[in-house]
């Protein structure tokens, strides 16, 4: 009996000695991310957590509110913004590790409406019509919005298309939303919009020449990252051919080439500075 009892005790604390030696190992990292890629960065979460164990948590938001919270906190291992305007602007402020940034996903700029499109909308020039109610991202804090700008301006109709702008919204997720809950006749979105809400939501693609970018999510390792190596973990898995099926399967391009066939003459990422007499 003492035997068996002797026994129970070693095995009671070799048990509590591997879970703790578990816990202990169990590793986390922390990623601030435009909602721009949204749903497809939270199934790929979820696959690299079960193939790896690493746990990634995920903060969404507008791209410029991400970088203010890595900023104003010093913290987070990862940047994932919707545009490279914004990693351009963290490249700036010295918090990204430039040598391991990727290109994950490609997004291209269209007018999304509502599904059916009541308001026959089929051209910028439609977005200018008298009772027209527009909704953009907020071009202060949102890649989407200066996308939405740049292309007004792009096209010389940013004057008459400002006057039917009636949200600025927070994020590129709530600027589809604006879409979902029929709360404006069109927004300036992603095509990737049509995935998210199909039942909601129908794009009208732009002209080539209308066009002066396409954007691509990029992803960085921060300056600030407690786990580097893990960091750049998610990110391998994000480009890696299972992580690109899953970017596939939500209606994302991955491929330059893909995206270039909606704008041959565009510019692939770079940066848009706002007018100065811009006032949202």
């Amino acid at each position: 009996m003492i035997l068996k009892i002797k026994l129970a005790i070693i095995i009671v604390l070799f048990i509590v000695t591997f879970t703790g030696c578990a816990r202990e190992e169990l590793k986390t990292i922390n990623a601030f991310i435009g909602s721009a890629s949204k749903p497809a960065m939270e199934e790929a979460a979820a696959a690299f957590e079960e193939e790896t164990g690493i746990k990634v948590y995920l903060t969404f938001g507008g791209s410029g509110s991400m970088l203010s919270q890595i900023v104003l906190s010093q913290s987070g291992d990862l940047y994932i913004p919707g545009s490279q305007d914004y990693m351009t602007k963290a490249e700036r402020k010295d918090i990204i590790d430039t040598s391991s940034m990727k290109k994950i996903a490609y997004l291209i700029p269209v007018i999304a409406v509502q599904h059916g499109n009541p308001k026959n909308i089929r051209s910028l020039a439609d977005l200018a019509e008298p009772g027209v109610e527009i909704g953009i991202g907020n071009p202060q804090s949102v890649c989407l919005g200066l996308y939405a700008i740049e292309i007004f301006e792009y096209n010389r109709l940013l004057e008459d298309i400002s006057k039917n702008i009636v949200v600025n919204a927070e994020s590129c997720e709530k600027t589809a939303t604006l879409i979902s809950l029929d709360l404006v006749d069109a927004v300036i979105g992603w095509d990737v919009f049509q995935s998210w809400d199909p039942e909601k939501i129908d794009i009208v693609y732009l002209p080539a020449d209308q066009l002066p970018r396409i954007a691509y999510v990029p992803g960085a390792v921060t300056r600030f990252a407690a786990d580097k190596t893990s960091a750049r973990k998610f990110l391998d898995f994000l480009v890696s051919e299972k992580g690109q099926l899953i970017f596939q399967k939500w209606g994302y391009i991955t491929t330059e080439d893909e995206a270039r066939q909606f704008a041959p003459q565009a510019e692939i990422g770079g940066e848009y500075q706002l007018p100065a007499t811009y006032r949202p």
